[in-house]
């Protein structure tokens, strides 16, 4: 449980003791289309929208700064008709700067760029929240969680890489839970209401060992779609992930 240190005073003695911080209870759940059914995505977006999605997750990838290739603003295009979920856009590539107009007039509500993609993050961040897209800030495994304390302040989301981000259908590195932790301490203590997500080998084990550490968003793939019934996959992550109040 996150906590913040508070102080009660009397007139001999001061007594210390822990109030709990604010939980987001229980955690998002943002299916990720990368695991869809490509021929039929529009229906794939409808169903997990249907079956209780909080958010959809859209990874984007250039083939340079990840070693795949995924599909770009036209496809965010062609499904914001057919869905209210917020769209959680994660653009994998570098640079970035030159298409987040792009994708925030695609029908983005958020985009996350990745800390390791370039030198100017705060501008980046401050640019995307100017086009009336929240921004957020991703991070890979092997990048320490310090590199996104500067930025802390520009962000509604730390996206926290629980894979090597490029494929689906990872396993879920528990390396990282040291990290979730250290980054749900800082973000706590800027006093703002800044979301922690987890992205690769979600499922429901891995889902209850990163919301104990401090996540409060799950990214899922297979954990959904790789699912016959994507209602009770998403029921069963969330429940996995509730902390106790």
């Amino acid at each position: 449980m996150r906590r913040r240190h508070a102080t009660a005073c009397t007139r001999h003695v001061i007594y210390c003791y822990t109030v709990p911080m604010p939980a987001h209870f229980p955690p998002l759940v943002a299916p990720s289309v990368l695991s869809a059914d490509f021929s039929r995505m529009a229906d794939e977006v409808s169903a997990v929208e249907r079956a209780g999605a909080d958010w959809l997750h859209l990874d984007v990838m250039d083939g340079h700064f990840v070693p795949n290739l995924s599909f770009g603003a036209q496809l965010i295009k062609a499904l914001r008709p057919q869905s209210s979920l917020v769209f959680d856009v994660h653009l994998m590539m570098a640079p970035v700067d030159p298409y987040l107009e792009m994708f925030a007039q695609a029908g983005a509500d958020h985009i996350h760029v990745h800390i390791e993609a370039g030198p100017h993050t705060h501008r980046t961040l401050q640019h995307i929240r100017s086009l009336g897209v929240k921004p957020g800030v991703a991070i890979c495994p092997a990048t320490p969680p310090e590199a996104v304390a500067e930025v802390l302040d520009l962000v509604d989301v730390i996206l926290v890489m629980t894979v090597n981000p490029g494929f689906g259908g990872q396993k879920f590195l528990t390396s990282q839970l040291g990290k979730i932790r250290t980054l749900r301490r800082l973000a706590d203590a800027t006093g703002r209401d800044i979301r922690i997500g987890v992205d690769g080998g979600v499922d429901v084990e891995t889902a209850a060992l990163a919301t104990e550490a401090g996540a409060d968003m799950l990214v899922a793939g297979t954990s959904v779609y790789g699912q016959p019934d994507y209602g009770r996959a998403i029921s069963a992550l969330r429940e996995a992930g509730r902390r106790p109040a």
